[in-house]
């Protein structure tokens, strides 16, 4: 009865207008006064920010800042692939016909979570990492590989939260929420970006949408909250670090295994 209720109440709250009033909100000079109390609730490392964080302008300012230089050393060796974000892993593990296979229990599509693009076809036997990123952490993505943008979509949705109760309790969440994917070609196939918006993410930007071409490391996009990433490595072309499971935390920069010529 109790995760029933609870499932209505966040039915009822992850609203469009709801995220863009608190926003809007946090887009403002009187939600500077919330940042202390951000920073004490979830602990987070304000010693790593590039400003102190009075100089931050509002709750969005701060949330979306970017790192002192050197604060995430990128692991640069050969035919690495590095993970985009500071998050905890939920879910990683071969794609199965197309299927992603048991996040929190339950399974997704690549048709649902891609809109049906015709990229899905691409990473119907690839690997997957789902990447959750709580309001603690750094909110700002990297390219995981260097490459060229293929393609990007954005994909209206819902605003379900995504942290562990929506993803066990919520049907879908990861393919019902919006969505910004970006493609990406590096030297051995295709990657897929997906950046899912959860409850109180206002919107998922580009740091420069006019961008064509990322190196390694290079600032991709970023969330104005807490959100999750699915990165996608296209069939065949990826090995993961043996030692990775659900649960562990990474940090931006991070090896999450080596990529590799796609076999004939």
């Amino acid at each position: 009865m109790a995760k029933t209720l609870l499932r209505l109440m966040t039915e009822l709250s992850s609203r469009k207008w709801i995220s863009r009033t608190v926003g809007a909100f946090s887009k403002s000079r009187g939600s500077k006064a919330f940042i202390p109390y951000f920073v004490r609730t979830y602990n987070i490392p304000v010693q790593e920010a590039e400003k102190d964080w009075k100089e931050y302008r509002s709750l969005n300012d701060f949330f979306t800042r970017k790192l002192k230089p050197g604060m995430r050393p990128l692991d640069l060796s050969e035919h690495a692939l590095i993970s985009p974000v500071d998050a905890k892993i939920t879910a990683a593990g071969p794609i199965s016909a197309g299927t992603i296979l048991n996040v929190k229990g339950q399974d997704y599509t690549l048709a649902e979570l891609l809109n049906h693009s015709p990229h899905l076809e691409k990473y119907k036997h690839g690997y997957v990492f789902v990447l959750y990123l709580s309001p603690r952490d750094y909110h700002r993505i990297h390219a995981p590989v260097s490459g060229r943008k293929m393609e990007s979509e954005h994909i209206k949705g819902k605003v379900y939260p995504v942290n562990d109760f929506g993803l066990t309790h919520m049907k879908s969440v990861l393919s019902r929420n919006e969505r910004l994917i970006t493609y990406i070609q590096h030297d051995y196939g295709e990657v897929a970006v997906v950046k899912v918006g959860a409850m109180n993410v206002s919107s998922i930007q580009y740091a420069d949408i006019d961008t064509q071409a990322w190196a390694q490391g290079d600032d991709l996009a970023y969330f104005e909250f807490g959100s999750t990433v699915v990165l996608l490595m296209q069939s065949d072309t990826f090995e993961p670090l043996p030692d990775l499971k659900p649960g562990d935390s990474v940090k931006m920069g991070a090896l999450l295994g080596r990529l590799k010529p796609k076999q004939p």
